[in-house]
């Protein structure tokens, strides 16, 4: 299996590799800032026009009002094409008596409550390859022919303002959006900018066996590259140091990404540095920190003053979804949306104590209208959860929850 994905073609390439760690450099010197979202885990199924299609809308409209209040370029990294595996903290799980293996994402096994389901499956690793270029290819084509088009974006964002319970809040924004788009179009301008859109594809590092497959030598640099996405990450669960997703990070050059939780120690990250980063080269390394609600004040500024007393410029991205999930009475685990907003405003915080800057952020959402997380403009009860619960993992923000967060973290960003 893996020597016939060896044989596979590259799903991004090294060029593209390179130019978003430039724009990740950005996000480091303070100039740019990180917007990574998607899916938590996607699936086979999920592969079709019309879901890639609002998972790419809710992005670009999220987006679109980040980069006017930020007045900086907003970086878009989807958790897409490529987001099939999931670590689990229980190798079974049990209902009514009956245990099986844990579903670990499609790329794995199959998501069905059945033994036949449960039972690993290599090929499904191909699955994973084909399901990517699919997506990929979906991707490209809504982010350069036209559907992207600022004008376009900034309508859907009026007509999300007009019918959303708290649009009224973010009424003077969109207004202000519409009038600099006003004087733009009346000075004539129509910069290439407004039509299309960088988009790059990221995804956990997970199975070794699928990224080493799919790491190649880059024939203009001779440097190794993961070209299964543009951007990798380390999960809070497989981020040992002498573990083999450290090594294998350390080899390639892509963008890296590494999931700090709240038990992370400033020397853990100082060694991370060393080991991912020991050039020192804005745009490299990406700290994902996911500390909780109730932490992130307390564990963060540590780690962001160790860190920039070394000298190094890693993109801090705060993560509010992993640290703030709960179980509900009925069983579906969750996530308070004030909790999420909260961990988003202690990051903010700790970053504008330190006068340091706060990079990005790291969320887990979709572009339908489920009902996973509680809260939000339109809100969303315990009792609500049933109704359209439909994630394979974790619970994610909907459209109007993932748009409620982006004007938001707008206003936060002119706090700064």
């Amino acid at each position: 299996m893996v020597t016939e994905l060896e044989s596979f073609p590259p799903l991004v390439f090294a060029g593209e590799c390179d130019q978003l760690r430039a724009r990740l450099g950005s996000v480091a010197r303070g100039e740019a800032f990180l917007l990574q979202g998607g899916d938590c885990a996607e699936s086979f199924e999920g592969v079709g026009a019309d879901d890639i299609r609002a998972k790419v809308k809710t992005l670009l409209q999220m987006g679109a009002v980040l980069t006017y209040a930020a007045s900086v370029p907003v970086v878009k990294v989807g958790r897409i094409a490529g987001q099939y595996s999931k670590p689990r903290s229980k190798p079974t799980e049990t209902r009514d008596g009956v245990t099986l293996p844990t579903y670990r994402g499609d790329s794995v096994n199959g998501f069905d409550f059945t033994e036949e389901a449960r039972v690993p499956d290599p090929e499904r690793l191909k699955r994973m390859y084909h399901a990517s270029a699919s997506t990929l290819n979906l991707v490209r084509a809504f982010t350069t022919g036209g559907y992207a088009d600022l004008r376009q974006v900034h309508a859907w964002n009026q007509d999300f303002v007009k019918s959303s319970p708290s649009g009224q809040r973010y009424e003077k924004l969109a207004r202000e959006i519409d009038n600099a788009m006003s004087f733009m179009r009346a000075c004539g301008a129509e910069p290439e900018e407004f039509r299309t859109v960088e988009f790059y594809a990221s995804h956990e590092a997970l199975l070794l066996d699928y990224e080493t497959a799919l790491t190649r030598t880059d024939s203009r640099t001779g440097h190794l590259y993961d070209v299964s996405g543009h951007m990798v990450w380390i999960g809070e669960r497989t981020r040992q140091m002498d573990g083999a997703h450290i090594e294998f990070a350390s080899k390639v050059r892509n963008p890296i990404g590494v999931k700090l939780g709240p038990t992370t120690t400033p020397e853990e990250a100082l060694e991370y540095i060393e080991r991912l980063d020991a050039e020192r080269e804005p745009g490299r390394l990406t700290f994902i920190v996911r500390m909780g609600a109730d932490k992130i004040r307390d564990r963060l500024p540590t780690l962001v003053e160790k860190v920039t007393a070394s000298g190094a410029m890693p993109v801090w991205v705060t993560d509010p979804m992993h640290g703030n999930t709960f179980e509900a009475a009925s069983g579906h685990k969750t996530r308070r949306f004030d909790d999420v907003l909260d961990e988003v405003k202690g990051f903010f915080e700790v970053h504008k104590e330190l006068g340091t800057h706060p990079g990005g952020i790291h969320v887990e959402l979709t572009g339908d209208d489920v009902t996973e997380c509680v809260g939000g403009g339109d809100e969303i009860f315990v009792d609500d959860l049933h109704q359209r619960y439909e994630t394979a993992c974790d619970p994610r923000l909907n459209r109007s929850q993932s748009l409620d967060l982006a004007f938001l973290v707008a206003e936060m960003y002119r706090g700064q």
